[in-house]
């Protein structure tokens, strides 16, 4: 049975075109791809690219200036955050939240709008493996070429379960019966009607955006079109901790907000979704608001 697409170059000793993460002895890292015959340069001395080639994984190399870096390939995290970017990327701990809440399996139908860089690409590929289907659409040529590019060189070549078409997703989305949507663009509500026909009963739309004004209308939008649950909506931060002997401490600065995330489940044809019993404070709909909820919740 042949490996999964990328499982070779994650473990094993050092190749040429593996790509390796070397950390100095102030945690400082630094990417390169090993090439046979040429040389890491740094500030503090040089040491050829041969002398990790063959080498085992977790190897210690000294510059010409006696300086020591630990070799090691990066991480998927690693990876996407030192990337070439054409736009910004989906942050690892953005990331590992989608894969968990819009419930990624293994050879799962997904969709997914706004490829960026590629990063989530990167991360959904993974997860739903060669005999899934991931269909990317990137509106931007250039960034779907950058997308591309990086996808392929972290799995070493094309991924058989990966298809990119540059375009508008409510425009060229011909997928049918599809298990997961994900949304990472500035308008999600106008894909809503394109998704929903998508989407099997059950399936899960899961959009990422940057701001509260987002947020707002992704969520009502959501409500006002009538196929799916109520939404959940979060945001995550991450805050590292210092730890040497006693003194163990929060680190002065943290991961903070990065965007929202919330998630929605199709409900089968024709169902008319429970109407939700809250009372939202007097106020919180526009006086001119005639979508749902527009008497306040009362007697729900």
């Amino acid at each position: 049975m042949s490996e999964p697409t990328g499982a070779a170059r994650r473990r094993g000793p050092f190749k040429v075109g593996d790509q390796v993460q070397l950390t100095d002895p102030k945690g400082r890292h630094y990417t390169f791809t090993l090439e046979a015959g040429k040389n890491f340069h740094t500030h503090k001395g040089s040491f050829p690219h041969d002398e990790l080639i063959g080498a085992p994984e977790g190897s210690v190399v000294r510059t010409t200036g006696n300086v020591a870096y630990l070799a090691l390939r990066p991480l998927l995290p690693d990876y996407v955050l030192s990337m070439p970017r054409g736009a910004a990327v989906v942050y690892p701990k953005d990331a590992g939240q989608i894969l968990s809440f819009a419930d990624i399996f293994p050879g799962a139908r997904v969709v997914e709008a706004g490829v960026g860089s590629g990063s989530l690409s990167s991360f959904l590929l993974r997860a739903i493996g060669d005999q899934g289907m991931l269909h990317s659409y990137e509106r931007r040529a250039d960034f779907a070429e950058i997308a591309q590019q990086n996808v392929e060189r972290y799995f070493g070549g094309p991924h058989p379960a990966w298809q990119l078409t540059v375009g508008d997703l409510q425009d060229n989305l011909s997928d049918t019966d599809v298990d997961r949507v994900i949304l990472d663009m500035l308008a999600p509500w106008e894909c809503l009607e394109a998704v929903s026909k998508a989407l099997v009963p059950g399936g899960i739309l899961c959009c990422y955006v940057a701001t509260t004004t987002q947020l707002a209308r992704t969520v009502e939008s959501i409500r006002e079109i009538g196929c799916f649950n109520e939404p959940t909506s979060w945001e995550t931060m991450i805050r590292n901790w210092h730890v040497e002997g006693l003194a163990v401490r929060p680190d002065h600065r943290m991961i903070g907000h990065t965007g929202f995330l919330l998630t929605a489940r199709r409900l089968a044809d024709g169902v008319e979704p429970p109407m939700r019993r809250r009372r939202p404070a007097k106020g919180a709909y526009g006086e001119d608001y005639s979508g749902p909820n527009a008497d306040g919740g009362i007697g729900r």
